[in-house]
């Protein structure tokens, strides 16, 4: 959520930054509304001033020997004040609320450093790492691959859960376990604490990292109050929320496997074959709370962790800057990691790392202070895929695959596989 005094201290630039993200957003409303309950805040203060006086005038004629007429009436005017005072929180209240309402639609601003663009053609190359195959015959898909195999059944996911789901058998499912415990273990080896979180969460949770209110036909939701989670930065995130931290405990690092859920609406006719984009899927996720002049570092440092992963397993891949048109809602900064996929023939998404800033700090009410006397500052939070694990496989599928239709493990997956050819 954007901080009102900046949008009150600096109106035109947050409509310009949001006009860059393809939002044409008026904020007219927002600001009579702000000043109004300012204005409102100003009486509230002076009523409360006068009744604190007449207060005291009870006191004083009590001791003057004052009648009990006299002490009633002033009682009596005491009253009317608390009353006036009550109405007026409950027009602030009003506001608040239509306010909020408003706020929790609006994206977060871009940073600076984010390239201008309407979507993903204007997105900036930043560096790319390893070379694609060169094949010498005509490499399949990976869902050509996992049914030959007879490790990846779409048949039986279809029978038992319906469109955009999969079967793992055999060493198609140690392989997915495989890429999760190398991911964690990475991870962890790197400085980040494990989280294993809940994958069913509040809707207070869901708002708090920004997936909610506006995007709620995306989400599986269990009830009113629950739903399942899309990504583990949702809870992992909401661990700190309505704490103030100590500065010092900052930065925190986490990584957490889940299972996500995502309805994927809009997404007809995108990626309907293999593992791209499922309704379930299983992914490792980082997680920081960061102070604000530490932030944009970590999400370096992140988005190398996630880039790790993959040179080890030695997938090549590009890293590209998302412009302003095609950045999440929550996010002020992004950077997309892409895997090379031979049946594409071209990098696919594989991870987001971002930067957040305050948005959702401000949302979940996680702050910090550096010493118990200072006054709480709202942390920066950061999310990113570390990577996801379905997207994994079918690149290690596609990128190892040989010509007799078996396929290579990683060097690095060899351990946990138990096996160094998938046949």
């Amino acid at each position: 959520m954007l901080d009102i005094r900046r949008i009150r201290q600096k109106p035109q630039e947050v409509v310009e930054k949001l006009r860059t993200r393809g939002k044409e957003i008026s904020i007219d409303t927002l600001l009579r509304q702000d000043e109004e309950r300012r204005v409102l805040l100003a009486q509230v203060e002076e009523k409360k001033a006068l009744r604190n006086a007449e207060s005291k005038k009870i006191g004083t004629a009590k001791k003057k020997g004052a009648s009990e007429a006299e002490i009633s009436a002033i009682m009596e005017q005491m009253r009317a004040v608390g009353d006036e005072i009550a109405a007026l929180d409950a027009k602030v209240a009003q506001l608040d609320s239509a306010m909020e309402a408003f706020l929790m639609t609006v994206p977060n601003l871009p940073h600076e450093s984010v390239p201008v663009g309407a979507d993903e053609r204007d997105n900036l190359e930043v560096r790319t790492w390893g070379t694609p195959r060169h094949f010498l015959w005509e490499p399949k898909p990976h869902w050509d691959i996992g049914t030959d195999l007879k490790i990846l059944d779409w048949d039986s996911a279809a029978k038992i859960s319906g469109a955009r789901f999969t079967v793992y058998r055999g060493l198609g499912a140690r392989l997915e376990r495989a890429v999760i415990n190398f991911f964690l273990n990475t991870h962890i080896d790197s400085g980040y604490e494990e989280i294993y979180p809940s994958y069913m969460v509040s809707r207070a949770a869901m708002t708090g990292t920004g997936q909610l209110p506006k995007f709620e036909e995306d989400a599986y939701k269990v009830d009113e109050n629950t739903f399942l989670i899309p990504t583990a930065e949702v809870p992992v995130t909401n661990l700190y929320r309505d704490m103030i931290l100590d500065g010092v405990q900052l930065p925190i690092r986490h990584c957490a496997y889940s299972t996500c859920f995502r309805a994927e609406a809009g997404s007809a006719g995108r990626d309907t074959r293999g593992l791209i984009r499922q309704h379930q899927f299983n992914k490792v996720e980082l997680v920081k709370i960061a102070k604000p002049d530490q932030s944009y570092e970590e999400l370096e440092h992140m988005t190398v962790s996630a880039e790790k992963v993959l040179q080890l397993l030695g997938l090549p891949y590009r890293v590209v800057a998302l412009c302003t048109g095609d950045m999440g809602f929550s996010a002020a900064k992004t950077y997309d990691i892409e895997v090379w996929m031979p049946s594409y023939n071209r990098y696919v998404e594989i991870s987001s790392c971002s930067n957040c800033e305050d948005f959702q700090a401000r949302r979940a009410g996680i702050r910090f202070r550096d010493n118990p006397k200072d006054k709480p500052q709202y942390v920066h939070t950061l999310n990113g895929s570390g990577v996801a694990v379905g997207r994994t496989v079918a690149a290690i599928l596609e990128n190892y695959q040989n010509e007799d239709g078996t396929v290579t493990v990683p060097e690095v997956l060899v351990p946990y596989m138990g096996t160094d050819l998938i046949r």
